[in-house]
């Protein structure tokens, strides 16, 4: 069986599209500002709970997310994309987000969310991004912090994740 040049660039633009996904997992997850930036057009648009607006503007609100020494981690599961136009698609992705970091004063709040980002992406100059992002949110639960330090609480489970770029993704990166 041979597959068309129509279909094999079909699942090139499809594979394309789930990594720019996990680029801006990487990038919120990380505080990597150049994978997060690498996720969107510059002039895109993100409505992203309290924040909605330019790209722009929701960048400078994830620094001041990042810069509160907040914790997350972004899984994501089903990933539905629907071509629309020539050079355009809508996507659909399901994802869970576990997010811990200051609640005012000295407490800690953790919470567990569950919702889909509904994408618009482009393709420019051979390269998929989000165009317009609308982040649903179908879940949340707070969770009790806890109020151990990491050292404690994870023991001798090493290396712990970090941030950009002391995370050891980034070591096995540079080593290439």
């Amino acid at each position: 069986m041979t597959m068309s040049q129509e279909k094999i660039t079909e699942l090139l633009d499809r594979e394309a599209i789930r990594d720019c996904i996990y680029r801006y997992c990487r990038g919120v997850d990380r505080a990597d500002q150049a994978s997060l930036r690498g996720a969107y057009w510059p002039d895109a648009t993100d409505q992203h709970g309290p924040y909605s607006g330019p790209v722009e503007g929701f960048f400078q609100w994830a620094n001041g997310i990042f810069d509160s020494g907040a914790r997350n981690v972004h899984m994501v599961g089903n990933i539905l994309i629907e071509f629309t136009a020539p050079n355009e698609a809508v996507v659909e992705t399901y994802f869970l987000a576990l997010q811990r970091g200051p609640g005012g004063g000295d407490k800690v709040r953790q919470f567990l969310i569950a919702g889909r980002y509904c994408d618009a992406f482009q393709q420019r100059d051979g390269e998929w991004r989000v165009f317009r992002r609308v982040l649903v949110y179908d879940w949340v639960d707070e969770q009790v912090a806890a109020t151990e330090p990491e050292a404690v609480r994870f023991g001798p489970r090493l290396p712990l994740g970090g941030r950009f770029p002391d995370d050891p993704i980034y070591d096995l990166l540079r080593a290439r």
